[in-house]
C-alpha cells in the first residue's frame, strides 16, 4: 500500500487516490455492519435453538451419523461442542463456529488419545466445511452487488461436500494406518 501511495504522488494522482482510499473506507464500514447483521441473526438463530433444546436434538440425529467418525467417544460434553460447532459451519457461520470449537478441542484434549484422534478429524472436517447454506458467501455477494447473490449455493454445495467427504477419509486412512494423529 505504501508503495502505491508513494507511485501515486510521482506520477501526481495523490488526490486520486485520497478519494479512493476514503471512499474504499466507506465501503469497509457498510460491508463490516452487513456482516456483523447477518453475524448477529445467525448467532441469536443458534442461541435459541440451544436454549429450546432444538440443538440437543440435532445433536442425537448428528451423533448417529457421526458416530463412525469419531469412534470410542463417548463424553457427552465433547459431543455436544462439536454438534455445535459442526451445525455452525453448516450453516456458513465459520466465526459463530469458533466458541464451540474450541470448547470442543478443550473437552476432546483431555479425553486421551481417543480424544485425540477425535480432534483432528473435528479440525478436518471444519477445515474442509461443508456448507449446506453458506450465508457469509451470500451477504459478501449481496453487498458487492451481485444481481443473484445465491447463484453459488449448488457449486457451494458440491464442492464444500467433496472436500468434507475428502477430509473425513483421509483421516479415517491415516488413523487406521497405524499412525496417529
Amino acid at each position: 500500500m505504501l508503495a502505491s501511495v508513494i507511485l501515486s504522488l510521482i506520477n501526481g494522482r495523490g488526490g486520486e487516490t485520497a478519494a479512493a482510499l476514503l471512499s474504499s473506507g466507506e465501503s469497509a464500514v457498510e460491508l463490516l455492519l452487513t456482516l456483523l447483521a447477518t453475524m448477529t441473526l445467525w448467532s441469536g438463530l443458534m442461541e435459541i435453538l440451544d436454549a429450546s433444546g432444538d440443538v440437543a436434538r440435532l445433536g442425537s440425529l448428528f451423533r448417529r451419523a457421526a458416530r463412525p467418525l469419531f469412534p470410542g467417544l463417548k463424553d457427552e460434553r465433547c459431543w455436544s461442542a462439536m454438534s455445535l460447532n459442526l451445525s455452525a459451519n453448516l450453516l456458513g457461520l465459520g466465526n459463530a463456529a469458533t466458541p464451540a470449537g474450541i470448547e470442543a478441542a478443550k473437552l476432546l484434549a483431555a479425553q486421551g488419545q481417543t480424544g485425540l484422534q477425535a480432534l483432528a478429524m473435528l479440525l478436518a472436517l471444519d477445515n474442509a466445511s461443508i456448507q449446506l447454506l453458506p450465508t457469509t458467501i451470500i451477504t459478501l455477494r449481496q453487498a458487492a452487488g451481485a444481481l443473484n447473490p445465491a447463484d453459488v449455493w449448488g457449486m457451494t454445495l458440491i464442492t464444500s461436500g467433496a472436500s468434507s467427504v475428502a477430509a473425513a477419509l483421509l483421516m479415517m486412512l491415516i488413523n487406521r494406518g497405524g499412525r496417529r494423529v
